[in-house]
């Protein structure tokens, strides 16, 4: 499967840079922690997540505002932003990634096409989210969402925290 490769890279620099996830998914439907545990040894550094497909959920768990699903809808970068914030602040982890979005065949409008999808990643110092509009069926577009959000944090590990290995070589160099 084209996700082992990602998810193995980002378990291999969780672990070696001693770092934590959680995740909170609505349209994804467990699909990212599945993906996230499909790799041997990964309760080292996934602490776990929340599927949050109800607002109710959304709000009451993982604390997102009242107003931002009124003004902007679950389907938000706000939303997703709210969601990743919460579960780091519910699970204590370190980084957290969520996946808010409209996976199809309905539930579109115009404002709001299927497809769409919003990502985010909340860590220290770091808020960073990403919209994305998959034009594939209902199974295709939640893989298609997992495996951005995967990239994200992939990129996120890579940008901003040197492996340990390499930290102590510059400290002793």
């Amino acid at each position: 499967m084209k996700s082992q490769p990602l998810a193995q890279r980002i378990g291999v620099d969780l672990r070696a840079r001693g770092l934590t996830l959680a995740v909170a998914e609505s349209c994804t439907g467990g699909l990212l922690g599945d993906l996230i545990t499909d790799i041997p040894g990964s309760s080292d550094y996934f602490l776990g997540g929340v599927l949050s497909y109800s607002n109710r959920i959304k709000q009451g768990l993982l604390g997102v505002q009242a107003e931002t699903l009124a003004a902007q809808g679950a389907v938000s970068a706000q939303c997703a932003a709210e969601m990743a914030q919460g579960v780091r602040r519910l699970m204590q982890s370190d980084v957290a990634l969520s996946v808010t979005g409209i996976a199809g065949p309905g539930g579109g409008s115009d404002g709001k096409p299927k497809g769409l999808t919003f990502i985010h990643l909340s860590a220290p110092g770091c808020e960073q989210g990403m919209r994305c509009i998959w034009p594939g069926d209902r199974r295709a577009n939640k893989l298609d969402s997992a495996l951005a959000a995967l990239g994200l944090l992939l990129e996120y590990l890579h940008r901003t925290t040197p492996p340990l290995a390499d930290a102590k070589e510059e400290e002793h160099g």
